[in-house]
């Protein structure tokens, strides 16, 4: 698919927009102020695929952290920054490699104007950061309240203050939780500005519902070109952000690699407890360091041959299940010992 052409944007050793790959990003949840506590949880993501993550300011103490988590970490650290423009900057000192700000809760256009000039000074990027519970009273009522129109229009507001100050290393991001007003949002502004787009779906709710309130609006941005790096917000373990946002790329073919698991959703021929195998068989293979298709099918009759471009997959017969590589069978093995077999062919296979 043709992606929206936007300027390219350095985040540290990452390198969003252009004709950048869409990096995958999450945020912290530990408290920034323990470093060792927020570098174990930085590691775990970056293992899960996690190409940026973002860790909230709130003090000065927690600037301060960011000395370390900043030296040690292995994904660029972006700081999250709200009211306070004197913790942007100390942020900036040690060691941020993006800054996220909404430019009209920062104070008054002199404190903008020094975040601005130190950012590019240190060639540190600035993410504007706008949502719908941030729109100001004056866009509202000018618009008629929470819409694509005000969510957009504040965007551009926000955009207008750095670009004032000369500063246009900027990253564009404009949430709610509705999905259908974050993509009408996108499609108004996306014309309006060359800068790379952060895209998401915030508060969307747990793990179940996030991913599907976040598939809808993130798929749908993306899918008609828009976006340069996702962050997809859950009530969860920040690393199934990471595993849904990633799983999303892959859907759209923007994502190649990893383990990419197929099933089919059971009917009548199945004999076979196929669900909790399913269940089982993603769960061991979601953190292995191979790029394959695996497939788990219900029968033996449709299985092999709904799955034939699967490296390799199970479908289910009478208490056992037939082995098959890319839809040719290879043997037959008994239902409790299955996803125990499967997994040592696929680690045969890349042996």
């Amino acid at each position: 698919m043709k992606r929206f052409e936007t300027s390219k944007v350095h985040i540290g050793n990452v390198t969003i927009g252009g004709d950048a790959p869409i990096a995958v990003q999450s945020m912290n949840n530990t408290d920034t102020c323990d470093a060792q506590a927020t570098l174990e949880q930085i590691r775990a993501l970056a293992s899960a695929g996690c190409d940026i993550t973002r860790v909230a300011i709130l003090n000065m103490e927690a600037a301060e952290a960011l000395k370390t988590i900043t030296k040690e970490s292995p994904i660029p650290v972006v700081a999250d920054i709200h009211f306070d423009y004197r913790l942007a900057l100390e942020a900036m000192r040690n060691g941020a490699a993006k800054i996220r700000i909404n430019p009209g809760n920062i104070g008054g256009e002199d404190r903008v104007l020094a975040v601005a000039e130190m950012a590019k000074e240190r060639g540190i990027p600035i993410r504007v950061g706008v949502n719908s519970g941030s729109i100001g009273k004056d866009m509202l009522a000018k618009y008629g309240g929470v819409n694509a129109k005000s969510l957009s229009e504040s965007a551009l507001y926000a955009i207008s203050i750095l670009e004032k100050c000369g500063f246009h290393d900027i990253v564009v991001s404009m949430k709610s939780s509705d999905p259908l007003l974050t993509i009408e949002s996108h499609r108004l502004l996306r014309e309006k500005v060359p800068y790379p787009f952060h895209i998401g779906v915030t508060e969307a709710g747990t793990l179940r519902e996030g991913i599907i309130r976040s598939g809808v609006g993130i798929g749908a941005l993306l899918a008609e070109g828009i976006g340069d790096t996702i962050r997809v917000s859950l009530t969860d373990d920040p690393i199934e952000e990471v595993r849904a946002g990633i799983s999303i790329l892959r859907a759209l073919k923007l994502r190649s690699g990893g383990m990419r698991l197929v099933s089919c959703p059971t009917c009548g021929r199945t004999k076979v407890p196929l669900i909790q195998i399913a269940q089982e068989v993603e769960k061991r293979i979601q953190d292995l360091p191979f790029s394959m298709t695996v497939a788990v099918m219900g029968c033996v009759v449709n299985g092999p041959g709904e799955a034939r471009e699967a490296d390799i997959g199970i479908a289910g017969g009478v208490d056992e299940f037939l082995l098959f590589c890319k839809g040719e069978p290879v043997r037959r093995v008994p239902a409790e010992s299955a996803v125990d077999e499967l997994i040592r062919t696929i680690y045969d296979m890349n042996a």
